[in-house]
């Protein structure tokens, strides 16, 4: 099969290759999904799972890419609740080759079942944006109708999910971002835009859920503006600084079968768009990764036509 393979960490994107490899075999409880879209985030070229295994050793070559939408071919020993045929989307192991080839080996339970009604570049695009933010929003900052939130980052593909989400469940948004974001940021729902780049984040007041995913002195100040019983929740590592009377979690996003389902109802219904930027060729991708323009949303890499 085709595949990008990445082998030094030190060049990032810039080492990746398309290769050919062995197609992957199905494993206990697995699944082997002939990928139809993947979609990526830039970022993984600086997680420790893309180099090296649990026990940190290193497991190079290794294909990157962790979101997928594809139809399932083979079912390994024990697997379950998943049938030859299916078409799905999911989440692959942050530490198993990855989605940027034309067929992947992954556990049944990570995956959900793709309607027909969805395209597979949407699923591609859905399972790390919309799983970081319902968890986010709903595990770990216990959104209620009412309550209000600040959106970091709200015109990526993260934050443009954040937006969505809290709207639908009753919470006033303010989005923020860099000036030229303001109108999208507004399109996707949020009721307020903050300009990063010009605009007094203070002037913002209390809110009851900050959801950051930018870091460091943004993320410190929001700190701040958290109210008493409210959360800072953040995608960008351990928090920097803690609101004085509220809580503050970092957490990294898991796969989820039924929350993947609820959110793929949701575009299948129109109340989640997705946000998709650059679409590419897995014959194009390395080019397409490695460009130096600005991502408007989620990338998503077309492996069959």
């Amino acid at each position: 099969m085709k595949a990008i393979i990445v082998t030094d960490q030190a060049a990032g994107l810039a080492g990746m290759k398309l290769v050919e490899r062995p197609e992957p075999q199905a494993a206990i409880n697995d699944v082997v999904v002939q990928i139809y879209a993947s979609g990526f985030v830039p970022t993984e070229m600086e997680w420790p799972s893309t180099w090296t295994d649990r026990a940190g050793r290193d497991r190079t070559p290794s294909i990157p890419g962790h979101e997928l939408a594809g139809v399932v071919t083979a079912l390994g020993y024990g697997t379950t609740g998943l049938s030859v045929g299916q078409r799905v989307l999911g989440l692959a192991d942050w530490y198993r080759d990855g989605t940027l080839a034309e067929y992947t080996a992954v556990e049944a339970r990570n995956l959900a079942p793709l309607p027909g009604d969805v395209e597979f570049t949407a699923g591609a695009s859905l399972p790390i944006s919309g799983l970081t933010a319902w968890q986010g929003l709903f595990q770990h900052g216990r959104l209620q109708a009412g309550q209000s939130v600040l959106a970091h980052g709200a015109a990526g593909a993260v934050g443009t999910m954040v937006t969505q989400l809290a709207r639908e469940a009753g919470a006033y948004v303010i989005g923020t971002g860099r000036a030229a974001d303001r109108q999208k940021v507004l399109d996707y729902g949020a009721q307020e835009f903050v300009d990063l780049d010009n605009d007094a984040l203070e002037d913002v007041g209390g809110v009851d859920l900050v959801f950051d995913v930018i870091g460091g002195d943004i993320g410190k100040r929001s700190a701040g503006l958290i109210r008493a019983g409210g959360t800072l929740v953040s995608v960008v590592g351990p928090v920097q600084a803690r609101p004085a009377d509220g809580l503050a979690i970092d957490f990294v996003v898991e796969a989820d079968r039924a929350q993947l389902s609820e959110i793929v109802q949701r575009v299948r219904d129109g109340r989640l768009r997705p946000n998709i930027g650059n679409v590419s060729t897995l014959d194009k991708a390395v080019a397409a990764l490695n460009s130096t323009e600005r991502r408007a949303g989620k990338t998503v890499i077309r492996v069959r036509p």
